[in-house]
């Protein structure tokens, strides 16, 4: 029997298990998962210390409480998750291999911070994988994946209804990656799989503003109707605008916060003018 060494691995693994037992997309080759007697030993077996650190600061990195453009340290994480610096150092390198850190050399490790015209590359690149993507998955999907992508959109629905924006955030997120993985191209699953990791904080911050969610899962449903008809053009076309879609969001949020900055200001040169 393995034994949980020291708390740090207790505590990263049962932080794990809660993020694992969260809402999952439904789909018809996926199983539910089954309550384990020590789940924590269990976790501990499947993944090694520095795979679940990573993605505690992975969640904390996309949960905000890492913001971006923070510096990073390894012995104040460490000491937060306690585990050892040796773990943090490896979650740190697999991190920046998936753009969520940069590496600096000489200087440390901070949270990458994607500025609103990079943002713009990687959404334009996006749209333009996204369509070969659905063009090639429109052309070989079968009943069965047309029947598991369905799911994953009623998911995104379900949550749209009940403005619960990080269900429907996984689920997105999970509805894509399938989708680019029907694509078969190994090569274009990794490309693509960096590029959503530098999009993931605009994104979140995207589906949460006013009226998203429904037409975002709008967008869903429309892409997967089009894949069902075998309209290989159309699928195409639908997956294209929806990305583009998601970056006017992002320019929208952009500026909506921009302007919640700047009311502060201007209200206190009023008052001081007034007065």
């Amino acid at each position: 029997m393995l034994k949980v060494a020291d708390k740090g691995a207790r505590r990263v693994a049962r932080d794990s298990i809660e993020e694992s037992r969260s809402p999952r997309v439904p789909t018809p080759t996926t199983a539910a998962p089954r309550e384990s007697p020590a789940p924590s030993i269990s976790l501990l077996q499947k993944h090694s210390l520095p795979a679940l650190v990573q993605r505690e600061i992975e969640r904390m990195i996309l949960a905000g409480e890492l913001p971006p453009g923070g510096k990073l340290t390894e012995a104040a994480l460490a000491q937060t998750l306690g585990v050892s610096r040796g773990p943090v150092r490896e979650a740190f390198r697999a991190l920046e291999e998936s753009g969520l850190v940069r590496l600096e050399k000489n200087r440390g490790v901070y949270v990458r911070q994607v500025a609103i015209a990079e943002a713009d590359e990687i959404y334009e690149l996006r749209a333009l994988l996204d369509s070969f993507v659905g063009q090639r998955v429109a052309a070989t999907a079968t009943a069965d994946v047309v029947r598991e992508l369905r799911g994953y959109v009623t998911h995104m629905e379900k949550a749209a209804l009940r403005n619960d924006v990080d269900v429907f955030f996984a689920a997105n997120l999970a509805f894509h990656d399938r989708l680019v993985e029907l694509a078969a191209n190994r090569k274009l699953l990794a490309t693509y799989r960096r590029l959503v990791n530098e999009l993931r904080l605009f994104r979140r911050t995207n589906l949460a503003q006013g009226g998203a969610l429904p037409n975002s899962a709008r967008e869903h449903r429309h892409i997967v109707e089009r894949i069902a008809a075998r309209d290989v053009e159309g699928a195409g076309r639908a997956l294209h605008e929806h990305v583009m879609a998601s970056r006017e969001r992002m320019h929208k949020s952009s500026r909506n916060g921009a302007r919640a900055r700047t009311a502060p200001t201007l209200e206190r040169k009023l008052r001081r003018k007034s007065s």
